[in-house]
């Protein structure tokens, strides 16, 4: 402990050598550990696993800051916190960045040699990304790399295997051959909130067909002339008295000369283009819905390459972009494109590589969720949410749902489809669930097909899961897997509740996916909801409002401000910023300022470790600055902890720093100095430890309040103060601060009036410390004359007169301050 006694004699505090000397402290106290048997209420924290394909800049420091400050404050509120550190270290991101890195193509490469190559990438981001929470000060539970689970790791795998096992034999996942958004540079299936939207703008253009019944001219407006050769009907609406002659005829393409039949159908808009459209295998996502609606065979002409398949005329081969380019010219040397504009579009695109989506059908395994959506609605009102403005979002997107959930992917880092398939009949077998599968190189657990009893061998399937199978249980790994049944009563505590797990914090944009998904499987897998809360908070973005780029020359790596400013700078800056769920705009010039705080609560701490510590109150005489002081301390931690309570930690972070900076440090400090010296012997013994234990007192408690949001400062300080860490402290009750005052409501006022003497002297030319011969001070504040005097010099105190109406005025609050001579 006198190690950081002996910190507090530093000039200033320097967060790049203390920190991390506190860090290393906590983990060998084991401070945050998870104790099992505490005799606590349990509250579990589903950590998100932070992807680990790439550095974190500062949203993810600033958002699992956030994260952290509500396991401190739980943790002070009386519950043992179950906190795990983690990686997510599966699926397309990580499999694009080693392509980049690697400069290779994932499918020209052996799959092991390949495997190799994103385990690199993954163990170098990952030892970036603890570092940045180590030098943040989280409190996770342990950050020994062999604690911190990883979701590639062969136990995590082996349960998400283990709950696709199960779904599949309670009938819940089936395989179907139909069209699914595909990106063709990841080579993969996607699901619909794996897509953005990329706004933009297309040609529009006006295709002359012929109908075979009349051979008149038919004019079709689209944005996708080389997908003429896959068109599955053509389609008018209804209401268009233009087009109701053609019900039943058939229209015939251009060029390729395909027999389309024609239709009225609600989907066609009359206002766009020509009101007449072509329905083709596939344009965008109402082709596919049209034609599952009307049970069409589809003519899909786009290879999973990206390419045009071979053998349409001479157009096999090409790549979309290019076999586009090549039909229009083909279509207008031959007069067939009558006109042409170009027309805003939303373009939709893969979330991961930003390369545009196209529709393809191949066979893929689903899971089912359409059928789940109302119960889930039902969950949607159990879960609390923080803000409660997130429900909204999540309800957005399931009232939005209207297919099920394709599960498999064409890739490879990812946890492996465990099935392999019958070589004579072709029956899918799925093995016990237990250890972990990699059908793709190892042999089946089993001799005979279950299906036809067939010995003559298998095909392991060589698809990966959606790396949201993985993620959404995680949850169930942490709590409820099966290596946590070795501690029987802990483990049927914990599965006994009405929920999974008690709070995921998350970011607003993977509502539809991580947080959707979880919620899906807690249902599916064990009837209950995943979260009794849901902490869901928004970005952090550049100064302009933007997304971090590398390109552009605005990221901010978390190091580099942490390394000038502090761990506890960083995590102040992202609480106070904004309230929570709302995005932040990033500056560093703000984050400058804030750090200034930091150092401003160290010096504080200094100044109070000249003051010995009172423990026994019959010593004391409270004077009416003294309970002035602790009233606003009591009213300032009730309200913080009203937004401790809803996890918006700027309503707290704002109310602290405003009452250390202001009434605390600038108002009180100033008015007891006097008193704490006893300056020229004009206080009682009792009235002097008065003000030494107020000092402590009031500071110790506002470390307390403060230090869920900054650790590093508020632990060295008590430490050194107090002997002991913050962070086995209890939050601070109200009624310990004091249980009463007659002073409450005074500090707007006390703050005018100490401003008005400063003010006035420096209008006068005058140093601070310069005395007040005699003044008259308003009646609210006569009980705090001798602290008043002795804060500005003031020799006399008058009462009010006939005389000193001669005398300055200083109107405070329609009363009048008068200093009689200066």
């Amino acid at each position: 402990m006198n190690e950081f006694v002996s910190q507090l004699t530093e000039k200033t505090y320097s967060p790049q050598k203390q920190d991390m000397i506190l860090f290393e402290t906590w983990q060998k106290e084991q401070l945050f550990s998870f104790n099992k048997k505490s005799g606590k209420p349990i509250y579990c924290i589903d950590t998100p696993p932070p992807y680990a394909n790439a550095p974190w800049h500062m949203g993810g420091a600033i958002h699992y800051s956030g994260i952290d400050m509500s396991a401190r404050f739980m943790r002070m509120n009386g519950y043992e916190i179950l906190f795990p550190m983690c990686l997510d270290r599966n699926g397309l991101p990580i499999e694009v960045q080693a392509e980049k890195e690697f400069n290779v193509s994932m499918h020209d490469v052996p799959r092991e040699e390949f495997l190799g190559m994103c385990k690199q990438i993954l163990d170098k981001v990952g030892d970036q990304i603890l570092h940045v929470c180590r030098i943040l000060g989280f409190s996770n539970n342990s950050f020994k790399w062999e604690e911190v689970y990883k979701t590639d790791q062969e136990q995590y795998r082996a349960l998400t295997q283990a709950t696709f096992i199960k779904l599949f034999k309670d009938g819940l996942i089936y395989e179907d051959d139909r069209p699914n958004n595909y990106c063709t540079r990841c080579k993969t299936t996607i699901a619909d909130n794996e897509i953005d939207y990329k706004s933009g703008s297309h040609i529009l253009y006006d295709v002359k067909f012929k109908v075979k019944e009349t051979d008149e001219e038919l004019i079709i407006s689209t944005s996708r002339p080389e997908l003429i050769p896959a068109i599955g009907v053509v389609i008018y609406n209804p209401k268009d008295d233009r087009y109701k002659h053609l019900e039943g005829k058939t229209a015939v393409s251009p060029m390729f000369e395909d027999e389309i039949p024609i239709m009225a159908h609600h989907y066609a808009k009359m206002e766009f283009g020509t009101g007449i459209m072509m329905v083709c295998a596939y344009g965008d996502s109402s082709d596919v819905q049209i034609f599952r609606e009307l049970k069409l065979n589809p003519k899909t002409i786009i290879t999973t390459e990206g390419r045009i398949e071979d053998g349409l005329s001479k157009y096999g081969g090409l790549e979309i972009k290019e076999a586009k380019k090549q039909i229009t010219k083909d279509l207008e040397e031959r007069e067939y494109i009558t006109d042409q504009k170009d027309v805003a579009h939303n373009f939709p695109t893969c979330s991961r590589c930003k390369n545009e989506v196209e529709f393809l059908a191949m066979p893929e395994y689903y899971l089912k969720q359409i059928e789940f959506v109302p119960k889930l609605l039902e969950y949607a009102d159990i879960m609390t949410f923080f803000p409660n403005f997130m429900k909204q979002v999540w309800l957005d997107w399931l009232n939005s749902v209207s297919i099920d959930w394709p599960i498999s992917r064409r890739r490879y880092y990812g946890t492996e489809v465990p099935i392999w398939y019958c070589k004579k009949c072709g029956n899918p077998n799925l093995p016990t669930p237990g250890p972990y599968f990699q059908p793709w190189k190892d042999d089946p657990p089993f001799i005979n097909c279950e299906k036809c009893e067939s010995s003559s061998g298998f095909e392991g399937d060589k698809k990966t899961f959606d790396t949201w199978m993985d993620s959404s249980i995680s949850e169930i790994y942490i709590i409820l897997h099966p290596h946590n049944k070795k501690d029987e009563d802990l483990f049927n505590e914990l599965s006994n509740r009405p929920y999974i797990c008690d709070m995921r914090p998350q970011g607003k944009d993977i509502v539809r996916t991580w947080l959707h998904y979880t919620m899906l499987r807690g249902l599916q897998l064990y009837k209950k909801p995943a979260f009794n809360h849901a902490w869901i908070s928004g970005h952090v973005v550049d100064s302009k409002g933007e997304k971090f780029s590398k390109s552009k020359g605005t990221e901010v790596m978390p190091e580099d401000m942490i390394d000038k400013y502090g761990g506890d700078a960083v995590r102040l800056y992202g609480a106070i910023e904004a309230s929570h769920g709302s995005d932040i705009r990033f500056t560093e010039q703000k984050l400058q300022g804030v750090s200034k705080f930091i150092n401003k609560l160290y010096n504080i701490g200094k100044f109070i470790s000249r003051f010995p510590i009172i423990e026994n109150l019959s010593e004391i005489e409270l004077q009416p600055a003294d309970e002035w002081i602790l009233s606003e301390l009591a009213s300032a931690i009730e309200e913080s902890k009203k937004g401790y309570e809803i996890f918006d930690f700027q309503i707290p972070s704002s109310i602290l720093r405003n009452f250390a900076w202001d009434p605390y440090a600038s108002h009180y400090i100033e008015l007891v100095k006097g008193r704490a010296y006893n300056r020229n012997n004009k206080y009682t013994e009792s009235q002097q430890k008065a003000a030494w234990y107020t000092l402590h007192k009031a500071f110790k408690e506002l470390l307390k309040g403060f230090a869920p949001i900054i650790p590093f400062v508020t632990d060295l300080v008590h430490r050194g103060l107090y002997q002991k860490t913050v962070h086995l402290e209890k939050f601070p009750i109200c009624e310990d601060i004091i249980s009463e005052s007659k002073y409450t409501g005074l500090t707007a006022q006390m703050m005018e009036l100490n401003s008005l003497i400063w003010k006035h002297k420096k209008n006068m030319k005058l140093s601070l410390n310069n005395p007040i011969k005699q003044a008259y001070i308003p009646k609210i504040f006569e009980s705090f004359g001798n602290d008043l005097c002795s804060m500005h010099g003031i020799e006399h105190l008058v009462e009010k007169s006939d005389e000193i109406e001669k005398g300055e005025k200083l109107i405070l609050n329609d009363e009048e301050f008068i200093i009689i001579k200066l």
